[in-house]
């Protein structure tokens, strides 16, 4: 009794576990969020469930209730909503919102079911549909007045640059500056303070660009200004040298805002004051421009022509600049004459050699030919004392 008692309890139990398992569950909801107008907004949802369950998106606009809700599908609102979803696993859905105007603000609503008739009008649900909900609040921008709006004197050596936040509707938590997208070094501050400053001890092609002054409020807002200076142009190598019939390779460089709109190559006359225009696309040219460097190539090296100075001229809206390079053209033979060099020198040790060996004298008898009559005279010797025993032995 017992056992069919506990068999029962446990298939309760499994029954109750597998109707657990069917059932939708967020694991990620979306978040509230505060843009500007013209921002971008994206809103994330994961659901599990045995089946995967399907994710809808809606939104819910005024309050009840006269609210109206809507569902959100991709390609809504002229092509400024997209919806990204996959079915791997689990579901997870992804709502993104693109140029931000004011009706973009209210309640968006992630939905998931996994029930199968779900979408059946005449069935009512077995399990209903759940819910998360996000507020997305859309602001117009805040009036901050920059000054200068623009730095271009080229006589002015130094700037203050000042941002005023004239109408903040929030609370300013801080600030901080940035220059080309990146925050400058001891900039931030914690104070609350609408007007704020920051200073340029000197202006060139280093301090010039983008600088950016952001107030930390509820979304953050921000100002930019730009300093402009002369483009500065340098050349990569000032001194190229290459072989004739070959092709050299000259680059120029440029750094500073704005960066240059036009490139332009020339070669100068022997006292420089006279200068000839280089044309793209001939034969003997051929020019490649992006903003921050030029390449001219020359093709089929000539060391009567091609030989002398070269400048590389960028201009852009403040004004030009330029540098030089040298080309030097070496003739063709000017690899084989250190090689010839070699030979000859080869030939004529080979020479000093030959003659010092023919001219020498015979060597003359050496102690090792002396050293090899010892042995026969101390074999005489013995001869004679053997010969005197043989004697004294007779008589």
């Amino acid at each position: 009794m017992r056992r069919k008692l506990f068999g029962v309890i446990l298939a309760v139990c499994i029954g109750w576990f597998q109707a657990e398992a069917l059932t939708a569950g967020f694991i990620k909801s979306p978040l509230s969020q505060m843009k500007l107008l013209e921002d971008s907004a994206e809103l994330d949802c994961e659901v599990i469930g045995n089946p995967i369950p399907e994710v809808q998106w809606w939104f819910i606009e005024g309050d009840e209730p006269i609210e109206t809700v809507t569902q959100l599908f991709d390609g809504a609102r002229e092509d400024r909503v997209r919806i990204n979803a996959t079915y791997i696993n689990h579901a997870t859905s992804t709502l993104i919102l693109t140029k931000l105007t004011l009706n973009d603000t209210g309640v968006y609503e992630c939905r998931a079911s996994n029930d199968p008739d779900r979408n059946d009008l005449r069935t009512p649900p077995k399990v209903k549909w759940i819910r998360s909900q996000a507020n997305v609040i859309v602001f117009e921008h805040a009036a901050i007045m920059t000054k200068p709006e623009v730095v271009n004197d080229q006589n002015q050596t130094s700037a203050t640059l000042s941002c005023n936040l004239t109408n903040p509707s929030y609370s300013i938590k801080g600030y901080y500056w940035t220059h080309n997208g990146k925050t400058i070094d001891k900039s931030e501050s914690t104070t609350g303070e609408p007007v704020i400053q920051h200073e340029i001890k000197k202006i060139d092609y280093h301090s010039a660009g983008l600088y950016t002054c952001v107030f930390k409020t509820e979304p953050e807002v921000n100002a930019t200004i730009e300093v402009k200076v002369l483009p500065h142009v340098v050349a990569y190598k000032h001194s190229e040298n290459a072989n004739e019939k070959d092709k050299a390779v000259l680059i120029c460089l440029s750094h500073g805002y704005p960066l240059p709109t036009d490139w332009s190559w020339y070669m100068l006359g022997e006292d420089e004051s006279k200068k000839e225009t280089i044309f793209n696309g001939t034969d003997k040219y051929e020019i490649k421009n992006t903003p921050n460097k030029t390449t001219l190539y020359v093709k089929d090296l000539d060391i009567n022509k091609d030989m002398g100075m070269y400048q590389c001229q960028g201009t852009n809206e403040i004004g030009s600049a330029s540098d030089q390079i040298q080309l030097r053209v070496r003739s063709q033979l000017a690899a084989l004459w250190p090689f010839l060099g070699i030979v000859a020198e080869v030939i004529i040790l080979i020479t000093i050699i030959f003659i010092y060996e023919k001219r020498r004298k015979p060597d003359e008898i050496s102690d090792d030919d002396d050293s090899g009559s010892a042995p026969l005279k101390s074999n005489a010797a013995t001869n004679h004392k053997d010969k005197n025993v043989r004697q004294r032995n007779s008589n």
